[in-house]
């Protein structure tokens, strides 16, 4: 019986259900639509999505490290096509889209961390199923300070809220024999807008709503727009990182970076 109150079992839960406990590649697929939110107007379907990410862990002493790069593409939501150029309908200008390229976004999961042990919310549904949340708070100094990129930051500070639900077996993570369990995901976030919209400091942000699943079949399974789109691309997301490095890629940093190359 799964105690969901002993820290080493929810974290040795968490990563059967993120992960594996071997360090096997495991890839979570998800899509969905993002919208703007202004006050006074009526929220907006500006893109939808389709991403993923591929990653590995590693048990280390005290825990496990996870090793991952991810990618998500801007559609079109009418004709599902990865956008290249985008018309902005609140500026009216043409930009170019710059889609998230993030490498690494690693992460520690330790028995005993900087804030204690380790927590995982857990919500029984029903006989069988559970569901894990984890709900991240963000606010911290913008990497694109209003100063120097005015047209691309809406702030000086980047806040912002991620919210993810983890829905999976107890059974299956009761099975010793088991190191990788299915799991279905829902993301939840609300952010500023993307630098490279050119918004500016205008008023709003963006609400992101997904789901999506660990793969059983791995990299084949993700869909061939988007395998095509890496594999022209930055094929190198094919595949999850060898070693643990330090900082984590964001859409933020990836933008600074992207732009000082131009």
């Amino acid at each position: 019986m799964l105690d969901l109150h002993q820290p080493e079992n929810l974290l040795q839960t968490f990563v059967k259900v993120r992960s594996s406990l071997k360090p096997d590649e495991i890839i979570f697929a998800w899509s969905g639509n993002i919208y703007s939110v202004i006050p006074g107007q009526r929220n907006r379907l500006l893109f939808s999505i389709d991403g993923y990410n591929v990653g590995r862990c590693i048990e280390v002493p005290g825990g496990y490290q996870h090793l991952m790069r991810e990618v998500t593409f801007y559609k079109d939501p009418a004709s599902g096509e990865i956008l290249e150029h985008w018309q902005n309908p609140f500026t009216e200008q043409a930009v170019n889209v710059v889609h998230v390229w993030n490498d690494p976004v690693n992460q520690q999961y330790l028995l005993d961390g900087p804030y204690g042990k380790f927590v995982l919310p857990i919500t029984p549904l029903g006989k069988d199923r559970l569901c894990a949340s984890m709900d991240i708070m963000l606010a911290y100094p913008s990497p694109l300070p209003r100063a120097q990129y005015p047209q691309y930051s809406q702030s000086d500070l980047y806040q912002g809220a991620e919210m993810f639900q983890f829905f999976f077996s107890r059974q299956d993570a009761e099975n010793p024999d088991l190191f990788s369990i299915p799991c279905d995901i829902s993301w939840t976030r609300l952010g500023p807008w993307l630098p490279w919209m050119e918004m500016a400091d205008r008023p709003g942000s963006l609400l992101y709503h997904c789901s999506g699943y660990k793969l059983t079949e791995g990299y084949q399974e993700i869909p061939v727009a988007v395998r095509n789109y890496v594999e022209q691309q930055q094929p190198k997301y094919m595949h999850a990182p060898d070693e643990f490095t330090r900082p984590n890629e964001t859409s933020w940093t990836y933008f600074k970076k992207h732009r000082a190359q131009k």
